[in-house]
């Protein structure tokens, strides 16, 4: 700005006085600059301002101390708009502290674009480590998966084929138990028999009521029949009981069948969960729950204990089911055989009896003979005697003998002579930041090398921030995994190695979050520096464009004309 027409700082106005001093003071050293930086924004969320830097500039408030002896005081300079910019000719920078300045602006720009560099390289290198070591526990969590569904796999038909053998076992059981029911119930009527020929020869007379052999043969039987049903129906609660243990071990295999099942139906969601499944969820702290109640040797051992303990019981009932087929033969013989016994009595009785009838009958029929013929002839003679007939012999007697009997007495003979027989009968926003740096190409170079590293900077944020939001889906995954297989049923809550495996993958997508959430806010924090580098850069070729435009503009446009040598001299 002028005044009156001379230059604010111009000393030809008036009389030249020297100043008491030689040397200048010292120049002013150079503004301090204090560091901070803004809070960290949660990933995934970009803020329109997140470009800008967090760093700033404060001043400080340093004085210049002048020397009262460099002030010179002049009564005929006229005063200017600004005397305080009178000093200001002290307060210079000397050329050594310009090119100081100015290296150190490059160099601060140099290290600040290599810094850039290096954490743009550690981060492609650090979400490319994390990408891989994710896939890879992932697809080893799933192979884990996988060789436990084939573990349950191979326990469900083990215990499958013992439930299948087991319930045949209890079919075969349960006829065997009717069959000794029945037998027992069928004896009922041999029994009968037996009593009832006890009770019928209780009513033989006199010197006939003997204890024989047929009545020592019908105790026997009648004792046997009732020793049979006692064995047969000893032999049927025993298989009861026996049935009873084999429905405990059945219900054990259900349950344990029912539980892998179960457990079946939650791995296989569990492994077929994929990041872009849209069941998954956040379920934070489900790595720190342990609910689990067994160990996979537990777990297997218990499936075994449960075969083991049906095989037993089937064993068992095979024993009691061939026992009771050689008790039904057995018994069966020795029924028959006392059966046979006793009709063989029977009949040796009947003959005994049989024959002293006879003999008493021929006795019998002996003496009425005699008597009739007694009679007849008696009766013969008094009939001749009142006819006056005499009687001639033997021959006319035994011919007019049938004749002469009466109907009561051949019916009497006939009844003595007639024998008697008996019978018996069983489951893009890249393109303001490339035009940026399209629109820097004719600019400084230094500064075209800083766009660039801010481009990449922010490239590499927008990486970061993706590569973080691709770790959510696995960890959602991972943990929709450990949340499920919470619902796992008694001892299939077992802490197996997918348990382990999906806790080591949680923690590991857990730290490779924190990692990279660390690295983002390294890279805005370079970005916000390198920001501020460009804002220097620019502030300093903004400082050299107007040093330009004074020395060449307006100065070199002023000393275009020089007076000649003679109007120097001072001829006109």
């Amino acid at each position: 700005m002028e005044f009156l027409g001379t230059t604010q700082t111009a000393d030809y106005c008036g009389p030249r006085k020297t100043c008491d001093f030689t040397a200048l003071p010292p120049a002013v050293p150079a503004p301090e600059i204090q560091e901070c930086y803004q809070p960290y924004y949660l990933p995934g969320y970009r803020y329109l301002h997140s470009w800008r830097p967090s760093l700033f500039y404060r001043v400080s408030n340093t004085q210049t101390c002048q020397d009262d002896r460099a002030t010179c005081h002049s009564a005929l300079r006229p005063p200017t708009i600004l005397p305080s910019l009178r000093s200001a000719l002290f307060c210079r920078y000397s050329p050594r502290d310009w090119d100081q300045s100015n290296q150190l602006q490059i160099r601060g720009a140099e290290a600040s674009r290599l810094w850039a560099g290096r954490l743009m390289g550690d981060s492609m290198r650090l979400m490319q480590d994390k990408d891989q070591l994710t896939q890879q526990m992932q697809q080893g969590t799933c192979r884990n998966l996988g060789q436990r569904l084939s573990d349950i796999g191979f326990w469900k038909s083990e215990l499958s084929y013992e439930l299948e053998r087991l319930l045949n076992e209890n079919c075969s059981m349960d006829m065997v138990k009717k069959r000794l029911e029945c037998a027992a119930e069928e004896a009922n009527c041999p029994l009968q028999v037996a009593l009832e020929c006890l009770y019928h020869r209780e009513k033989r007379i006199g010197i006939d009521l003997v204890h024989d052999n047929v009545e020592k043969n019908l105790i026997q039987e009648v004792d046997l029949l009732k020793c049979c049903q006692e064995q047969m129906r000893k032999l049927a609660q025993r298989i009861e009981i026996q049935m009873r243990d084999n429905r405990d071990a059945q219900h054990a295999l259900e349950r344990d069948l029912e539980d892998k099942n179960s457990a079946q139906f939650i791995d296989e969601k569990c492994f077929n969960l994929r990041n872009t499944s849209d069941c998954i969820s956040f379920f934070h702290g489900m790595e720190k729950v342990d609910g689990t109640i067994s160990v996979p040797e537990t777990w297997a051992k218990f499936s075994n204990d449960n075969i083991r303990h049906s095989q037993n019981m089937r064993a068992n009932s095979i024993r009691l089911r061939e026992e009771a087929e050689n008790l039904f033969e057995s018994l069966s013989n020795q029924m028959w055989k006392q059966f046979t016994n006793t009709n063989l009595a029977f009949k040796a009785r009947i003959s005994e009896v049989m024959d002293v009838k006879n003999k008493l009958q021929t006795q019998l029929a002996k003496g009425a003979s005699w008597n009739l013929k007694s009679r007849v002839q008696a009766d013969l003679e008094l009939r001749a005697q009142r006819a006056g007939m005499v009687l001639g012999g033997c021959a006319g007697i035994k011919q007019t003998l049938s004749f002469l009997l009466s109907m009561k007495i051949k019916a009497a003979l006939s009844l003595i002579i007639d024998p008697v027989q008996l019978t018996v009968s069983a489951s893009q926003p890249l393109g303001a930041a490339f035009r940026k740096l399209l629109e820097a190409e004719s600019q400084d170079p230094g500064l075209l090398e800083t766009l660039q590293e801010i481009f990449q900077t922010e490239n590499t944020i927008l990486l970061l921030e993706r590569s973080i939001m691709a770790k959510e889906c696995p960890l959602k995954v991972a943990q929709t995994r450990l949340e499920c297989r919470t619902r796992r049923p008694n001892v299939e809550l077992c802490r197996d190695i997918p348990q382990f495996k999906l806790v080591n993958e949680v923690f590991t997508i857990d730290d490779t979050l924190q990692t990279l959430k660390l690295r983002l806010r390294e890279t805005q924090d370079t970005l916000q520096l390198l920001v501020m580098t460009k804002c220097r850069l620019e502030h300093e070729l903004a400082i050299k464009a107007n040093t330009l435009c004074i020395d060449k503009e307006k100065c070199m446009g002023m000393r275009k004309t020089f007076p000649s040598t003679p109007r120097l001299v001072g001829y006109t």
